[in-house]
């Protein structure tokens, strides 16, 4: 069942936005979110052991807006993140955001529609807009590049609670939600994929884990959780001829 957490509420969504050091960006993250023109949800946002003014900018939220929620502790990755946002959830449904992209006003308005026109869903996915390369490593080859418009996007992935509490939450992985993904479609669980693009997945930030992994591969997500922030090596790099 659904944790209690509020009163007189219970959220049918509970989105999940994971940060570390995105202060700058997280304020865009959570207006799209009380943007929405379906109104039952919380926003749990999972700070990964931000050091710069991601506390702050969040209680300001939770001051304003009770179904805010804002949950901390060390750093530890993405896939634990999401799995901290799992269990501390008390939607019906489990959703993503990640705190560099946006919902459109609509999304989880037409979520909850397709939730509805499909009883027993275990994952709904896709439906995102890709902003900026939309090409990344492929996990099987990394000198292979794949079009994420092809993928599974963790960030548009909606469970029943339930399902992901039941599944283990997504694995410690580089491409956890495509691993995530392809563990429920071996067991035969039901999915839904959409082509409503409402999900805003920018790809033009510097310190995506995308983009980390793309600079230096995958030992440097290492260096930007010790750092805290990503100095990404293509910016020393002096022009060449015809750049």
């Amino acid at each position: 069942m659904p944790l209690a957490q509020y009163e007189n509420f219970q959220p049918f969504f509970s989105v999940i936005i994971c940060t570390f050091n995105r202060a700058r960006l997280l304020p865009r993250a959570l207006d799209s979110v009380l943007a929405q023109t379906e109104t039952s949800w919380e926003a749990v946002v999972v700070d990964d052991g931000s050091r710069d003014e991601t506390h702050a900018i969040v209680r300001r939220y939770a001051d304003e807006f009770p179904n805010v929620r804002y949950l901390y502790h060390a750093n530890r990755g993405l896939s634990p993140s999401r799995n901290v946002g799992i269990a501390a959830a008390a939607g019906e449904f489990v959703t993503f955001l990640d705190s560099d992209d946006w919902y459109l006003p609509e999304h989880l308005a037409t979520r909850r529609a397709l939730l509805a026109a499909n009883p027993g869903i275990d994952l709904l996915h896709g439906g995102c807009k890709i902003i900026g390369n939309p090409y990344v490593v492929d996990k099987h080859n990394p000198n292979n590049m794949l079009d994420l418009h092809d993928l599974v996007v963790g960030g548009t992935f909606v469970m029943p609670r339930e399902v992901a509490v039941a599944v283990g939450g997504f694995p410690i992985s580089y491409s956890n939600d495509g691993d995530l993904f392809e563990s429920m479609e071996a067991a035969g669980m039901k999915i839904v994929r959409t082509d409503i693009r409402t999900y805003i997945y920018d790809r033009t930030t510097p310190d995506s884990l995308l983009h980390i992994v793309a600079d230096a591969g995958y030992e440097a997500i290492a260096e930007y959780r010790r750092l805290g922030y990503w100095n990404s090596p293509r910016a020393h790099q002096q022009p060449q001829m015809g750049d």
